[in-house]
């Protein structure tokens, strides 16, 4: 893989999920399949997408011939600051909201089947390369997906999330293989409602990703009543990017209201959100930011931090960042008297692990006190060694006091840890902890290191030092299917690239005959490449090999009530 700036800055822990992208995996079809599309979008999103997107193609250097080595757009795609890497398939949501914050466009390395050509609800190269990239060449736009990406990866979720992420992924992986067992998908299909039926009370992370689906994916941009394209879904969607467009699909002035309409991705949408310009896109999700634990902190936050049963920090007023997984909060009239975590926790300053506070010390847990100390006049953090020493703090010797929460501390003070001014931490031995009668902490449990802070300003997930925490995304259980393609389908791919051929070489025309002949006889089904032997016949609407592909091709669309709209499509490429 080839490094630029953008991609030396990101973490190992999300480089675990990159893949090399399988470029001698594409067949022919692949190709044509790309060319098809592509071609079809500057045909039709030339007159109803966002101005940027056209131009987006030409600045990220996206080629409309074949599909592009995403590691060669890498060197155009860093002019404008940005990134490009191949996933398998989707990723952890919390995984692909921090690549996005790092300035990388994640792109799923497979290509949708042909009979999935105009929508997909699998992640594919044409969806990400295609609809993504090119728009974030507009720096409002980019600008909202970088903070979209720094806002979502602080998102709690919960365990039902991971489970729909795992459910979607599986589906998604059915429908790229064109060999998958139609029962299998509809069972997959059925899990994924099942689950969304039980998912309880949303997340921040499932809210979050309905503000992500309404404008990174499905947004529309500009005049209610004549708005252009600017997601990705519609922009990579020849069929949705048409449907979209038609009076039966509400439009919705965008809002923070978004947040509430969830989204069914095996299905077209029965509305869209319509956002005014990018600059409100980017005052929606700061509205939204307001609402999470990463900024309101407190008993909330601590909440949402427990019900994510995963790695979790909060942060005190003092500064100081606890990493873990939260199990316990204490609270006074909903506010924080004292919190827990599980299982290796690690305590950080600045997003830094402290010295002798790692995962190996704190192995079984974490627990500490929140608020201001009684008889203290200012928060605990802020007071001097002078006035800390006036209520008897003396390192080496016994002290007992009590919180205005009315929790209480006993024991023999060890140290006093600062930063930038800042208390932060206390240690204590032979200490005692207690609450409304309850032994919290007990001095055989050895020594005691406390937190100092008189609030939670904020709790977000995942560790605030990633590396001295060891995080580390695993990589899917469940890979995307690696076609084994039948001997026919190798040899129908072996036509679509003597058309390839004959277009790029400039062949002589006569090889076609024999080429459409195999086709003919051995897979009529096929009209892709019919398609693309007419277009090389064009300018010879007269010769007897264009009259008879283009009857078969009139008689295809009549037949097949799904091919209709393609072909006439192609047919109008050829006008063109």
């Amino acid at each position: 893989m080839e490094l630029n700036e953008v991609l030396e800055k990101v973490p190992k822990h999300l480089m675990n999920l990159v893949i090399d992208q399988p470029y001698n995996s594409y067949t022919a079809q692949d190709h044509a399949l790309w060319r098809y599309v592509m071609r079809q979008n500057i045909r039709y999103l030339s007159k109803v997408a966002h101005g940027s997107y056209l131009e987006g193609l030409q600045k990220t250097g996206i080629s409309l011939e074949r599909i592009p080595m995403m590691y060669g757009m890498n060197r155009i795609l860093r002019e404008i600051g940005w990134a490009a890497v191949a996933v398998d398939g989707f990723i952890p949501p919390s995984a692909f909201m921090e690549f996005q914050a790092y300035n990388v466009l994640v792109i799923a390395a497979d290509i949708r089947p042909i009979d999935q050509i105009g929508y997909t609800s699998a992640p594919d190269i044409i969806h990400e390369a295609a609809g993504h990239a090119p728009i974030i060449a507009n720096p409002a736009y980019a600008s909202y997906l970088k903070r979209f990406g720094e806002i979502g990866a602080k998102a709690f979720s919960s365990a039902n999330d991971y489970r729909m992420y795992e459910a979607i992924r599986h589906l998604s992986i059915l429908k790229a293989d064109p060999y998958s067992e139609k029962q299998m998908i509809v069972d997959a299909e059925n899990g994924i409602t099942l689950l969304e039926k039980n998912l309880g009370e949303p997340s921040e992370l499932a809210q979050i990703r309905n503000l992500h689906w309404w404008t990174v994916e499905y947004g529309l941009i500009g005049d209610l009543d004549h708005p252009k394209i600017y997601g990705a879904g519609l922009l990579s969607s020849i069929a949705e990017s048409y449907y979209c467009m038609q009076p039966k699909v509400k439009k919705i002035l965008y809002s923070l209201e978004a947040v509430r309409y969830s989204f069914d991705i095996t299905e077209p949408q029965p509305q869209l959100f319509v956002t005014p310009d990018f600059d409100t896109l980017t005052r929606v999700l700061e509205e939204y930011a307001n609402t999470m634990g990463f900024r309101k902190g407190g008993v909330e936050g601590l909440r949402k931090a427990i019900q994510s049963e995963a790695t979790g920090t909060c942060v005190y007023s003092s500064g100081l960042q606890v990493s873990g997984t939260f199990t316990e909060v204490l609270d006074k009239n909903e506010v924080p008297v004292y919190l827990k975590t599980t299982g290796p926790t690690n305590l950080n300053y600045q997003d830094k692990e402290l010295p002798g506070q790692d995962k190996k010390y704190h192995q079984h847990g974490f627990s500490s006190p929140v608020g201001k100390f009684k008889n203290l006049p200012v928060s605990p953090e802020d007071a001097t060694d002078e006035q800390l020493k006036e209520l008897g703090f003396t390192e080496g010797e016994e002290i007992e006091f009590e919180y205005e929460s009315g929790l209480k501390v006993k024991g023999i003070l060890l140290e006093k840890t600062r930063r930038e001014g800042k208390l932060i931490l206390l240690r204590f031995t032979e200490c005692e902890v207690s609450y409304k009668g309850k032994i919290l902490y007990q001095p055989s449990w050895g020594t005691y290191d406390m937190a100092v802070g008189s609030r939670i300003v904020s709790c977000f997930s995942g560790p605030a030092d990633p590396v001295a925490f060891g995080l580390n995304y695993a990589v899917p259980k469940e890979k995307t299917h690696k076609l084994q393609h039948t001997a026919k389908a190798k040899q129908l791919f072996a036509l679509y690239q003597k058309v390839r051929d004959t277009r790029e070489n400039k062949d002589p025309l006569q090889n076609l005959t024999d080429v459409w002949n195999e086709l003919k006889n051995h897979h009529p089904d096929d009209w892709l490449c019919a398609l693309e032997i007419l277009e090389l016949l064009n300018h010879q609407k007269e010769d007897l090999l264009y009259r008879e592909i283009k009857l078969f091709l009139d008689a295809r669309k009549s037949e097949d009530s799904n091919l209709k709209k393609l072909i006439e499509d192609g047919f109008m490429l050829l006008e063109a």
